[in-house]
């Protein structure tokens, strides 16, 4: 017998002729702790998050989807479902459940006519940008190349290009999905709007989507982007100005704000390495002879210790941050929306600059606006149209004896800023312990959201995510 973790917590034995069955229908295996396969399945970006799961189910076609989403229900054993296991609370990974790895699914294609493009849930943004961004397409989404397209699409999705283009759930315009009765259904504007409507923004909370379907935009073949860093003593009047310029750029134009110790950049002087720094981080999609006239007062203003900026593919500059977010650290997160940017939260964020735990903690401000404020809130579950500007508390580190000191500053700076927040957060920025975070993550399109899971998920078998329950 193979013990697992039921649904609603307790312990369940199951038989070995039924684990056999399952074995059997997998194309892509049925995997036990200690194979290779199983770890590296439990191998996830967040070294915080330490879950076992009783077995692991290979996926590689829907097939093996439906038989592994049919053993879940029949048993009610507890599920999760992996894409690329990048999330940051580890929902990928069901302690003593059975797990659905789909990491294996990578192929996107494009239709370069019409920009169509497919991605199979196992695909990172860098698989999608390879294979769109060189013929001149591409899907808006976030700002690191191993990050997955599954998680990050289901939790609305926003990057470098989201100003101009929308979030990633916007240009989603159609995705397969096997719910929880084992069906194959599609969901699209005419097909199973419902549930297409809650797949934009709503989480893994409706099924495994084993395909997404994208409308992509054209783009340029180079694009203006760079970082400029400016000294931590100037940073209340760099944020300020920060504030100003922002408010005014084209939608073109996206600048995100990291404050950190600064990394040994060739571009930067020795003695400013490890040292608190504010940098502009900065991409413009437009053309490069306009993106540097943007620019130009943002890179003339104050001074700076250093920049690096110039022209270059899209792709290469989505990887710019990767050597940064390098899986097997612990990380911990806190996030707020804002519409706007005060002088006492910024602040907050300078006395937090001074205090960071770590050399590889970061503040972000990220900023949106421009096409992502331009949808109705209700047009999709992802709520959060009246973010102007969020916040990232990215505390990381390296051991476990950084655990307390590192998770407590984190938790500080979100209550300190949380006066100056608009009470809602990006979902893919949520840690299991986040007070109250279907609330945070889904705002007035919950309701709807819990109507919708009980129509498609109504024993709530899809409950590794910030969950939304089935109305009773």
């Amino acid at each position: 017998m193979t013990q697992f973790r039921t649904l609603h917590g307790s312990p369940l034995n199951v038989e070995e002729s039924a684990i056999e069955s399952l074995r059997t229908a997998l194309g892509g295996g049925l995997h036990d702790p200690g194979d290779a396969a199983y770890d590296e399945a439990c191998d996830i970006w967040n070294a915080m998050v330490e879950r076992k799961p009783a077995l692991v189910a290979r996926c590689r076609s829907n097939t093996d989807v439906a038989a592994a989403v049919d053993f879940a229900a029949k048993h009610k054993v507890l599920l999760s479902v992996r894409g690329r296991g990048h999330h940051i609370a580890g929902n990928s990974l069901a302690d003593g459940g059975l797990a659905i790895d789909l990491s294996h699914l990578r192929k996107v294609t494009l239709d370069e006519k019409t920009g169509v493009v497919t991605a199979q849930p196992g695909a990172s943004l860098g698989d999608l940008d390879a294979a769109t961004a060189p013929k001149g397409w591409v899907v808006p989404t976030g700002i690191n190349s191993t990050t997955g397209v599954a998680g990050l699409t289901l939790g609305g999705g926003f990057g470098w290009l989201s100003r101009k283009f929308g979030m990633t759930v916007d240009s989603l315009i159609e995705a397969e999905v096997v719910t929880a009765d084992g069906k194959t259904v599609t969901a699209s504007d005419s097909k199973n709007s419902d549930l297409f409507w809650a797949l934009r923004g709503g989480g893994g909370n409706f099924g495994v989507v084993t395909r997404f379907t994208y409308q992509a935009h054209r783009i340029a073949p180079e694009l203006y982007s760079g970082l400029i860093v400016h000294p931590a003593s100037a940073a209340d009047d760099v944020l300020r100005f920060y504030r100003e310029f922002s408010a005014k750029a084209s939608d073109e134009l996206t600048i995100w704000v990291v404050m950190r110790k600064a990394p040994p950049l060739p571009f930067l002087p020795e003695d400013v390495h490890g040292k608190e720094v504010v940098v502009f981080a900065l991409l413009h999609c437009g053309d490069p002879a306009t993106a540097e006239r943007e620019v130009k007062p943002l890179l003339e203003y104050g001074k700076p210790v250093g920049s690096h900026l110039g022209v270059q593919p899209f792709a290469a500059w989505q990887q710019a941050f990767d050597p940064l977010l390098t899986p097997g650290a612990r990380n911990y997160w806190k996030s707020h929306n804002f519409a706007s940017l005060s002088d006492d939260l910024f602040d907050v964020f300078t006395k937090a600059l001074g205090t960071l735990p770590s050399d590889f903690s970061e503040i972000f401000i990220f900023q949106l606006g421009g096409a992502t404020g331009r949808v109705p809130v209700d047009a999709t579950a992802f709520p959060h149209r009246d973010t102007r500007y969020g916040m990232n508390v990215h505390t990381r580190w390296e051991t476990a004896a950084e655990d307390a000191s590192c998770v407590a500053w984190a938790r500080k700076l979100f209550a300190d800023a949380e006066p100056y927040s608009t009470g809602g957060a990006y979902s893919n920025f949520l840690t299991d312990d986040a007070d109250d975070a279907v609330a945070a993550a889904y705002g007035s399109n919950a309701k709807r959201l819990a109507e919708i899971k009980a129509k498609y998920d109504p024993n709530n078998l899809f409950r590794m995510n910030h969950n939304v329950k089935p109305k009773k």
